[in-house]
């Protein structure tokens, strides 16, 4: 049986995004997301928890991020644990859990205050255009498929 390693939470930027680019010029991006959870205890009692997740996103998804997101707005973020480890200035061992974002849907969105642009306010594609957009999605998918795996060196946070 394979291995599975996913994390999917939902919830709202804890600061603006960070974007930093690589040395070779790749760039990634990193913010906080906080989710909140509500339950009642044994007497009934109303009790609320927050969690609080560092998310790193890379390569052109990075830089929408970077672009769109700013502190309390609502994603929905999917993407891998990876567990950093190094020592700091004072010699001390340090270690960080971030969650590695391969997907991130905005979820709030114009109408409700954000400043990206929603799925129903793309310009639609004429008739001319569309063998174009299909090059260019081949293209896209060649690049995608062209990127050099990232070494955990090269973050320069």
């Amino acid at each position: 049986m394979q291995n599975v390693n996913l994390a999917i939470i939902m919830g709202n930027l804890t600061r603006d995004p960070e974007l930093r680019y690589t040395p070779n010029g790749q760039p990634v991006t990193s913010f906080g997301v906080a989710t909140n959870r509500s339950w009642k205890d044994a007497n009934g009692e109303k009790k609320d928890e927050v969690e609080f997740h560092e998310v790193v996103v890379w390569g052109k998804l990075a830089e929408l991020c970077s672009q769109y997101l700013t502190k309390g707005r609502k994603v929905h973020v999917m993407g891998r644990l990876q567990t950093r480890s190094w020592e700091g200035q004072d010699g001390a061992k340090r270690q960080k859990t971030e969650i590695v974002a391969q997907d991130i849907a905005f979820v709030d969105s114009r109408r409700d205050g954000g400043d990206f642009p929603i799925d129903d306010e793309k310009p639609a594609v004429k008739k001319a255009d569309s063998k174009k957009a299909k090059k260019d999605d081949k293209e896209s998918a060649k690049v995608e498929a062209e990127e050099e795996e990232i070494n955990i060196d090269d973050i320069p946070f």
